[in-house]
């Protein structure tokens, strides 16, 4: 008989498969149709955030039975499991969008409490919307166990009036009714078709800047994101991915051996160069933190300074997550970051082998379409960048993808609003002057809490034809979907006294996306003044359950709005035990 391919005594499962104290144990796994083979086998954790909450998790269940194939064909016993998701296209615009944010944390810990309580030996992780990869990621990392993460697919482009449209052309029809501009009747027209299929939002909004992480970061197999979420192909990745985490496990390379500072460079490489979400400069160092590195915000925004922007994607471009992936996907952006020589090739990946070899695997160069050449692109500079001054010490970032070089610069006068929803009312009745600089305050990860997205206020801006005659700054943060001046992670936030916290009507604000400047014209003198003067933190509603808890644990902005010390407070990591 041939030997086990694995040792199980140094696995987690042993502590609930090995022994006579574990008949009790095994007695629930025979229960559930298990083998003795199987129970003696690895147990490896599939974990999907699916629901029906929206159509980017609807198809992550049977995305999950590819994996469980794949764990099986190589000889190890796939335990399904299902996380929360909370979803922003729903919860965008009113009080739910409070969780989105948090939600990640519950991902990443119900995630945890599920491997820690079942002695799983390792991880596949499947999500679909914006905080659920990272979340996901944030798990992997933490528990530190052999792990591949794959994501549930990009929805179709809807068609309008002869266009590929997303959600995003939905939220900024809702500015154009409210100007007038857009019938109801053409409006219900839009919203039956803009959606088609399962998937996440289309654009390079959050969900997909995420994917396009999974892959840069490593923690993903080249390619898997880029297939959209009906293709049945999708699921030769979740077989792939099933064995991947197997070969992982044999070799015993795990979630912080992949997840480093260099491949953290690289994830930021591909955002910057994709014109991705402003929220990767949030979830970047999240992930760093479970791994207990070094990178905060400034350390992605230097990323994003000096990285070409070079791939056409919405909301600042013409193209799709779909068009991304028939033009050759992320292995194609890496390939041309590496000819730049803008990758840390040595980091290894999902595979067992490292970028460089990965992508010497990988045929195809950019189209000149979707995917310009690195030494051709759309702007010298990321499609994000950061911004530090008087008015944010801890920095704040802004998407410019799109934007023209003369409009990288904007003053004027501060108009203050406490919450999102003041803002949104001030702009359906358009009692803004063109050239204010709206301020929506409160809404940062401890004051809102959650530090909700903004994406009705600066769509029904766009929508009113002024996103590129106003400006808008928040301790909040911005979706992946929003275009123009709109800046958001101002720290510290408004409520722990943070510089946003003292503005009035009126103050001049200058931000500058070519010299990285946010300030407001006020000495230092007068900003201590005001701050003898500033009450404290608005109160909030929250006053109990998760969202109470969360702002009582919740950090820093810039750090990442972590909730725990990270892999730096560990005295254990879990694998090990």
């Amino acid at each position: 008989m041939d030997a086990p391919r694995f040792d199980k005594s140094k696995l987690p499962s042993r502590h609930v498969t090995e022994g006579p104290a574990r008949a009790p144990h095994r007695s629930y796994y025979y229960a559930m149709g298990l083998s003795e083979a199987e129970i003696h086998q690895p147990f490896v954790g599939v974990a999907t955030c699916w629901n029906e909450a929206a159509p980017c998790n609807i198809a992550l269940n049977r995305q999950a039975q590819a994996v469980k194939l794949g764990v099986k064909q190589s000889l190890g016993t796939p335990r399904e499991f299902t996380t929360i998701t909370v979803t922003d296209g729903i919860a965008m615009g009113h009080e739910g969008m409070r969780s989105s944010l948090v939600s990640r944390e519950a991902i990443a810990d119900t995630v945890e409490l599920t491997m820690r309580g079942h002695c799983y030996d390792a991880l596949v992780g499947l999500a679909g919307c914006d905080k659920s990869l990272p979340g996901m990621m944030m798990a992997m990392v933490r528990l530190n166990v052999p792990s591949v993460f794959i994501y549930g697919g990009s929805i179709l482009p809807g068609r309008f009036e002869g266009h590929d449209v997303t959600v995003q052309d939905l939220f900024e029809a809702v500015g154009q009714h409210q100007a007038g501009n857009f019938s109801d009747e053409r409006l219900h027209r839009l919203e039956a078709v803009a959606c088609p299929s399962a998937g996440a939002c289309g654009g390079q909004f959050t969900a997909n800047t995420m994917a396009c992480v999974s892959e840069a970061l490593g923690l993903a197999l080249l390619n898997s994101s880029g297939a959209p979420a009906p293709y049945e192909s999708r699921d030769q990745y979740g077989v792939a991915s099933g064995a991947a985490v197997m070969n992982l496990l044999e070799k015993n390379i795990r979630a912080r051996d992949i997840v480093t500072r260099k491949s953290l460079e690289n994830a930021a490489r591909v955002v910057a160069c994709t014109g991705g979400s402003t929220n990767a400069g949030l979830h970047l160092p999240a992930i760093a933190h479970e791994a207990g590195i070094d990178f905060d915000l400034g350390d992605v925004c230097d990323i994003f300074r000096d990285t070409p922007y070079f791939v056409d994607l919405k909301p600042g471009g013409q193209y799709v997550a779909k068009d991304l992936f028939e033009a050759g996907g992320v292995p194609v952006v890496m390939k041309e970051l590496a000819r730049a020589g803008l990758l840390h090739l040595d980091c290894l990946t999902a595979s067992g082998r490292t970028l460089g070899e990965e992508l010497e695997r990988i045929d195809g160069g950019p189209d000149g379409r979707v995917i310009h050449p690195v030494d051709k692109p759309l702007s010298k500079t990321g499609g994000v960048v950061g911004l530090k001054g008087n008015l944010a010490p801890e920095g704040a970032i802004v998407k410019i993808a799109g934007m023209s070089e003369d409009q990288l610069v904007f003053t004027g006068p501060a108009r203050v609003f406490e919450c999102e929803e003041d803002a949104f009312e001030a702009v359906k009745s358009r009692t803004y002057r063109e050239g204010d600089v709206i301020v929506i305050r409160n809404e940062g990860p401890k004051g809102g809490p959650g530090m909700r997205e903004m994406l009705s206020t600066t769509a029904a801006l766009s929508g009113q034809g002024m996103g590129k005659k106003v400006a808008l700054i928040t301790d909040g943060r911005f979706s992946g979907a929003t275009r123009g001046f709109c800046v958001g992670h101002v720290g510290p936030e408004a409520a722990m006294g943070g510089p946003i916290a003292l503005l009035r009507d009126g103050d001049m604000i200058t931000l500058n996306a070519i010299t990285g400047e946010i300030s407001v014209a006020l000495d230092d003198a007068e900003l201590e003044r005001r701050r003898q003067e500033w009450a404290g933190p608005r109160g909030t509603n929250y006053t109990s359950g998760a969202l109470w808890k969360y702002a009582q644990t919740v950090g820093a902005t810039y750090l990442g709005a972590v909730t725990h010390p990270g892999a730096r407070g560990e005295s254990h990591v879990y694998a090990d035990l």
